[in-house]
């Protein structure tokens, strides 16, 4: 299928088939295009938390509004953000630049110190904020590559963070959960399955200046 296709082929799967699996191929996948994402300035304050745990799973579906989508997937995925986040984390992703591209400190300084004061300006809610955006920018990511790769998926927002953070010990890793996406193969007998897509007209979203 072209990317229209694809996009077409996509939907927000209310039922998984319980019985199939995504292989390690897939999400091997699934990782790389989360850690391939766009991101503000490319700092990525980014986790994702893999889950293939049918016990854990099902004690989250309690904190997810009860959406069954949660246990009857293949894998789990969590879009996590730090819950503290500092300067500090732009030191480290310019010792990576340094590394990997060679570029001099004459070449990276301003702009590093530009970042700085960008973090340190803003307040810990902004940062939150700032942060939370960017998990969206990698569901959206994941959620194209899925419907390339013909995996189904289901983006939520509908759970408990807190109770997440809890059963997943996020804190001990200075994150906190932003976005949930059960990913697998829909099942045969999901109502959505068959359904046309509902989207407004193309007239009707899109403006365009010549």
């Amino acid at each position: 299928m072209n990317s229209i296709e694809s996009l077409q082929w996509r939907y927000a799967v209310k039922k998984f088939n319980e019985n199939k699996s995504l292989s390690k191929t897939q999400i091997n996948t699934l990782k790389e295009a989360f850690n391939l994402t766009a991101t503000s300035y490319g700092l990525q304050p980014l986790k994702l938390v893999v889950i293939k745990n049918k016990d854990i799973q099902k004690e989250l579906v309690a904190h997810s509004w009860n959406q069954q989508q949660v246990v009857s997937a293949s894998h789990l995925l969590v879009i996590c953000i730090p819950t503290k986040y500092s300067a500090e984390e732009v030191e480290n992703y310019f010792k990576l630049v340094k590394q990997i591209r060679e570029t001099p400190d004459v070449v990276i300084n301003p702009f590093k110190k530009f970042l700085t004061a960008e973090i340190e300006k803003k307040t810990p809610a902004e940062l939150l904020i700032w942060n939370k955006n960017q998990a969206y920018l990698a569901l959206g990511n994941l959620l194209t590559v899925c419907a390339a790769e013909q995996i189904d998926s289901c983006p939520m927002e509908g759970f408990v963070p807190e109770k997440y953070d809890e059963i997943l010990k996020l804190g001990a890793h200075n994150l906190t959960s932003i976005l949930v996406l059960p990913v697998g193969f829909r099942a045969d007998d999901d109502y959505m399955k068959d359904l046309k897509k509902v989207r407004r007209n193309i007239e009707d979203v899109i403006i365009e200046i010549n």
